[in-house]
């Protein structure tokens, strides 16, 4: 029987340039969604004299979108494993379009504020549907990378409502600004449907549906963890300041309350988002390197953001150019630092309920956001309303009480993660012996370990005995 010449193996679909493509558009998806949900907070002033709306009901605005997105994330994490990640993105875009053509027509807060719920809907189906996407396209290796870059390039989101449309906003007016924020969606929409697949080969997966008694039993047992707990806390304490700057109070601000120009405003926030984008691999490579020191850089995240804030609140008069330039960058370091959290959740928690987890990690921060949102809307209102310097200094130290009940939550389930892996035989030694041992093996070697790992007695391992490579 004659025989050919031998047949070439198939190339791996992961990580090709087809699975480049599709994680493309799933970014795509996710800066339209940041933009979607920063455009209310560049508009905040607008929206006060459109609606003749007190500080504390334009609060609402804002507030309710991120009560829908939180309350969403455990359901959306559900519906993913069930419909899979084109029909999610897809539908986010359709829920983020329709709420913007609703706020661009409403004339009466009511409807205007349904417009804000049907944004956060969206926002809150995309996220976790593009971190799919990386899982289903890309090597186990490349993933880590990959998802750090989707965090990274989503935030580009918050320039396109910082510039374009604060352009449209201040020359055209409200109505073409949302409208045009409206059309972004559906054009995303379009390019959704035609270029996304949820894995190689497959088109559109669908799962098996999920029962009742399973997602209560998931949901318990990821809570019951105190490593979710840890990273739920930490996800609370270094989100919430540039969340809330971003979303809602930060133009608004530097304009009204520092007397900067709109133009000087959206190169300030620029700079938090190009800053950020710097930040994230800075934090990824240490939380990386040594990663029984995660709550470490959580922290530091947190010193750094309350040094900020605390030179510009107490700083007599209008914070001088350089101080609000630090400030962003100081304000950049939460995104990526909010991350951490999520990682607390990928390696204490098996595969199986990672969806779960990731979820109640991820409602942390915007359940505090919602709450410094709400706090500063009503503060500036019992104050007179005016915007001005020191009515904003007053409400922006609501963030205090936040970052003090994030440090206890932190400092209190680091105590229990770090007393449940000693008794899976893991201590974690104290930060001034790592340090030690770590210069006495460079002495030694003559160099730091060259496979890019935490040295010896610096990893660090779940302790939960369903964690099947033992990270932690």
């Amino acid at each position: 029987m004659a025989t050919g010449p031998p047949r070439r193996s198939e190339p791996s679909p992961l990580g090709s340039r087809t699975a480049w493509t599709v994680w493309g558009l799933g970014v795509l998806a996710y800066v339209v969604a940041v933009l979607q949900r920063t455009s209310f907070g560049v508009a905040a002033t607008e929206a006060a004299t459109r609606y003749d709306a007190a500080a504390s009901v334009l609060s609402a605005f804002t507030v309710l979108q991120l009560v829908v997105y939180a309350v969403l994330q455990v359901p959306a994490g559900l519906a993913l494993d069930r419909f899979g990640a084109r029909r999610l993105l897809i539908a986010g875009a359709a829920l983020m379009g329709t709420g913007q053509l609703v706020l661009a027509v409403s004339g009466v807060v009511p409807l205007a504020v349904l417009g804000r719920a049907m944004v956060g809907a969206g926002d809150a189906l995309t996220f976790v549907s593009v971190i799919r996407l990386a899982a289903s396209w890309f090597r186990p290796a490349q993933v880590p990378v990959v998802t750090q870059m989707t965090g990274i390039l989503g935030q580009l989101g918050q320039i396109l409502s910082a510039v374009p449309l604060v352009a449209v906003l201040t020359g055209a007016g409200w109505v073409p600004a949302f409208v045009s924020a409206a059309s972004v969606s559906a054009l995303l929409g379009l390019l959704l449907w035609l270029g996304v697949r949820d894995a190689p080969g497959v088109r559109t997966r669908v799962g098996p549906a999920m029962s009742f008694s399973r997602a209560r039993h998931d949901l318990a047992s990821a809570w019951r963890h105190p490593g979710t707990r840890l990273g739920l806390w930490s996800h609370f304490a270094t989100q919430f300041p540039a969340t809330v700057f971003a979303l809602m109070w930060g133009y608004p601000f530097l304009t009204a309350g520092e007397g900067r120009s709109p133009q000087a405003a959206s190169a300030l926030i620029s700079l938090y988002v190009v800053a950020g984008i710097a930040a994230g691999p800075v934090l990824g490579v240490a939380a990386g390197r040594h990663p029984l020191r995660r709550s470490w850089l959580v922290l530091t995240v947190i010193g750094i953001n309350v040094a900020g804030w605390t030179a510009v609140l107490a700083w007599p008069g209008p914070a001088p150019l350089w101080l609000l330039v630090a400030l962003m960058l100081a304000l950049a370091t939460g995104g990526p630092g909010s991350l951490v959290g999520l990682d607390f959740a990928r390696t204490f928690n098996p595969s199986a309920r990672l969806g779960t987890a990731t979820g109640l990690v991820n409602i942390g921060g915007f359940v505090a956001s919602l709450l410094v949102i709400t706090a500063v809307g009503v503060v500036l209102d019992a104050t007179g309303g005016d915007y001005g310097l020191g009515d904003f200094r007053l409400a922006l130290s609501t963030q205090y009480v936040m970052w003090s009940i994030g440090l206890v939550g932190i400092l209190t389930t680091r105590r229990l993660v770090r007393r449940q892996m000693a008794a899976g035989g893991l201590v974690v030694p104290p930060l001034r012996e790592a340090i030690k041992r770590d210069r006495s093996r460079r002495r030694s070697n003559g160099q730091a370990p060259s496979n890019g790992q935490a040295p010896p007695g610096d990893r660090t391992a779940s302790s939960d005995p369903e964690d099947p490579d033992g990270t932690g």
